[in-house]
């Protein structure tokens, strides 16, 4: 199958689309992205997560899941992506990360390709796909945040999180059309906190940048967290009513709501197309400054 082909097997597909990025690493993107999986998978909906740390896959190890092949296998042809999907708490599926340092943009024109087809085989399994991207402003991270019709910035109140998260915003916003972010204010002692924390990075945003930021989600510090990520377990199912598994379980309640855009935008086949223009730009810069 031709990229084009498989470009339109998925014009009907209407799949929510969300990449969970950070900026940094350590502002616990993975857990917010698996645990909202999980319970936007308890409130029924099918979803897939795709481990899109391509050099340093974690989403597995979080859970303590055995990986037999990954994305590696799909875009070399010796698996199907069925094939290497491995279940999740709650029934939720994930695809895992390629365990060597390959970046999506250094993918060639035939595993771009493989990519579409892959996914496009898949387009009717799901009503979510969540993206939990690599740390860093890198051009992995901005291709798939560019490609997703959400994009959640996961922050934590330290100076270095608040920049880089600021970082990330001015890089897709000036580069790459991308003007609209859901913020979750991640560990914080209380809801003020929170507040106090989203009100520094628009203090510094709305000053400098053409950008909307949303406080979605204000996530306490809960020891509960450490606890579950010790045992490799979701919190949202080994302590359920904990404060932050609440406030996570109310966060995707409130993206199941986030609108599905009419036009091209709200299809499968938009994010693999905004994905591999993303990253072809990507290249052909790199050309430029060699």
């Amino acid at each position: 199958m031709d990229q084009a082909s498989g470009l339109r097997r998925m014009k009907q597909s209407k799949i929510k689309v969300i990449a969970v990025t950070g900026g940094k690493g350590g502002v616990g993107k993975t857990n917010v992205s698996l645990n909202m999986a999980i319970a936007m998978a308890q409130q029924g909906k099918r979803v897939l997560v795709l481990d899109a740390d391509l050099g340093l896959a974690n989403v597995d190890v979080m859970l303590g899941l055995r990986v037999q092949k990954n994305l590696s296998h799909v875009l070399d042809g010796t698996a199907e992506l069925r094939d290497i999907l491995i279940e999740g708490p709650a029934g939720i599926k994930i695809v895992p990360a390629t365990s060597g340092t390959r970046s999506m943009v250094e993918l060639s024109e035939r595993e771009h390709a493989s990519l579409i087809q892959a996914f496009s085989d898949l387009q009717h399994d799901f009503d979510v796909l969540i993206i939990d991207t690599a740390a860093g402003i890198g051009n992995t991270v901005v291709s798939f945040a560019r490609a997703s019709q959400d994009v959640i910035v996961v922050v934590c109140d330290e100076p270095t999180s608040i920049t880089d998260a600021y970082a990330l915003m001015k890089v897709l916003s000036r580069d790459q059309g991308v003007f609209k972010f859901k913020v979750v204010a991640n560990m914080v002692r209380n809801l003020r906190d929170g507040q106090v924390l989203f009100n520094k990075l628009t203090k510094v945003t709305d000053r400098f940048l053409d950008v909307a930021i949303e406080l979605s989600a204000i996530i306490p510090f809960d020891e509960n967290l450490r606890l579950a990520v010790r045992k490799q377990k979701a919190m949202v199912m080994a302590h359920p009513k904990s404060p932050a598994s609440l406030a996570i379980k109310a966060l995707a309640k409130k993206a199941l709501d986030w609108p599905i855009p009419a036009q091209a935008g709200g299809h499968m086949e938009f994010f693999l197309e905004q994905l591999i223009t993303s990253a072809d730009n990507a290249n052909k810069q790199d050309v430029a400054n060699e």
